[in-house]
């Protein structure tokens, strides 16, 4: 199975994004309205220059004075530290990734652009789903032998 499955089977291809110079209040909306964990920053809604997360928010501005005044350049992981994966790449090795570095969302990207973002949940989803599959599998071919 590879990440393109999984996009394929996610229900949604909505990428939700935030500019850098948003505020943390801005932030901290967008990814309430959209109940979600985290936002890729892009300028254009296309090329991801970072990502950031409730992870940044709670890690980076807890010792703020005062974190209204910050942006989301200035807690977001920038692009060169933010873990990627193709469309191509299997599904196993996106496990992997999101296991060895403890990441829960993943951007997918593809010619430069942001074609996808796979979270934990999504993965989790997949994996239970083929585990099901081969358990129905195993079952009808034990009922039949």
């Amino acid at each position: 199975m590879k990440v393109s499955d999984v996009i394929s089977s996610k229900g949604s291809s909505a990428i939700y994004t935030v500019q850098p110079l948003a505020t943390i209040e801005e932030l901290c909306d967008r990814l309430a309205e959209h109940n979600i964990g985290a936002l890729v920053v892009s300028e254009n809604g296309e090329t991801m220059i970072g990502v950031v997360s409730e992870r940044d928010v709670v890690r980076k501005l807890r010792d703020v004075a005062n974190p209204r005044k910050h942006t989301v350049a200035d807690i977001m992981t920038p692009r060169a530290k933010v873990h990627t994966c193709s469309p191509d790449d299997t599904f196993d090795a996106l496990l992997e990734l999101m296991t060895e570095h403890r990441v829960r969302h993943v951007p997918v990207i593809e010619n430069d652009k942001v074609v996808a973002v796979i979270s934990i949940g999504d993965a989790v989803k997949t994996r239970t789903e083929q585990l099901e599959f081969e358990r129905d599998q195993l079952n009808r071919y034990v009922a039949g032998g």
